[in-house]
């Protein structure tokens, strides 16, 4: 029971870990994203959000995928997008 335990909380550790990377990826991203966005002309940013609302409007997810996950993805390109970090 012990050695089950302790496999359990090791894994648990490694979760978190996997989760802080993303977390750190994500942000990363992000701050790339808006130093980007922030050297383009406006009129270049606008094109950009507008292909890339296109492109999200265009593809079709998987069956497999729910479609929560499919929004809560558009969700947040939209609000990186349009609404980029301060």
């Amino acid at each position: 029971m012990k050695n089950l335990i302790a496999e359990l909380l090791v894994k648990l550790a490694e979760k978190e870990e996997e989760s802080k990377e993303l977390v750190a990826q994500v942000e990363a991203l992000e701050i790339v994203v808006t130093a980007l966005l922030r050297q383009m002309a406006q009129s270049d940013q606008q094109a950009l959000i507008k292909s890339v609302e296109g492109a999200l409007d265009e593809a079709r997810p998987d069956a497999e995928v729910p479609a929560q996950d499919s929004e809560m993805l558009q969700q947040y390109v939209k609000k990186l997008l349009r609404h980029p970090r301060s």
